[in-house]
């Protein structure tokens, strides 16, 4: 049998004496997107962290098959294991373009003497892209603005900067922390419909977000964290009728609002 994409088992992190997460296990396959969601504190971003190796952890995480519980982040990026952060992590002096162009698996020792040696190299290419970059940014609306310092444009723009610089080092399974904040309605509609694409290639994708429509509209099971730990999994449909869901996240068992509960 062809092993998941992501494979999770007894996933656990700890800050001194406080458990974030909890023998936390989850598989997405191949071409699956699976949204983890919770409310605020719930653990998932710490998740994330440790699943990238940014957070020492307990447990087994496996990338098609490959053990790389011991790898540090850059290992697991290797492995195919790429993320993006809740806050915006970009560099301020780069250009949209050139945050692409660092991220290219084909990027290596050489361009990083030859940009030490030449440092008006970067400034005469700026704006300019390869023709995969530019049908990146093409799909996720930034060709545009492609020569432009990060620094001069809107978060939401912004965040997706941050997809598009994951995706142009060729993951095979993405994990997205809160990538849709600041969009509007209809860019978080359009944002749903790209991550689609992606699968419809063969790439696997972790979706943590806020917006639940996005998630419930998007993604093909959804695992629920709650404390640190999984309270429930399943399809969207189970999902939004199971009543630990609606009390722990949607707040709708205890008579609160969405918003009171997040």
């Amino acid at each position: 049998m062809t092993p998941p994409a992501l494979e999770v088992l007894g996933l656990g992190v700890t800050y001194g004496g406080v458990t974030a997460v909890s023998d936390v296990s989850f598989s997405v396959a191949e071409g699956e997107i699976l949204g983890l969601i919770g409310p605020n504190g719930a653990g998932k971003t710490t998740t994330i962290d440790a699943l990238t190796g940014f957070a020492p952890h307990r447990g087994v995480v496996r990338v098609h098959g490959v053990d790389v519980s011991g790898e540090p982040p850059h290992g697991r990026v290797r492995a195919g294991l790429v993320r993006t952060w809740q806050a915006v992590e970009l560099f301020e002096d780069l250009t949209v373009a050139e945050h692409l162009e660092v991220a290219e698996p084909s990027a290596g020792v050489r361009d990083v003497v030859a940009d030490i040696l030449r440092p008006g190299r970067r400034v005469a290419d700026r704006g300019a892209v390869g023709s995969a970059d530019a049908a990146l940014l093409d799909r996720l609306g930034l060709q545009d603005v492609a020569g432009e310092l990060v620094t001069d444009l809107p978060q939401g723009i912004q965040k997706l900067v941050g997809v598009a610089r994951a995706l142009a080092s060729r993951p095979r399974v993405l994990l997205l922390d809160e990538p849709a904040a600041g969009l509007d309605a209809d860019e978080s509609r359009t944002f749903g419909k790209l991550l689609r694409s992606l699968v419809d290639e063969g790439r696997s994708v972790v979706l943590v977000d806020h917006d639940v429509e996005l998630v419930m509209a998007t993604c093909d099971r959804v695992v629920v964290l709650d404390f640190g730990s999984v309270i429930a999994s399943g399809a969207p449909s189970e999902i939004r009728g199971d009543l630990r869901v609606q009390e722990a996240y949607l707040g709708l068992a205890s008579g609160r609002t969405e918003d009171e509960s997040a």
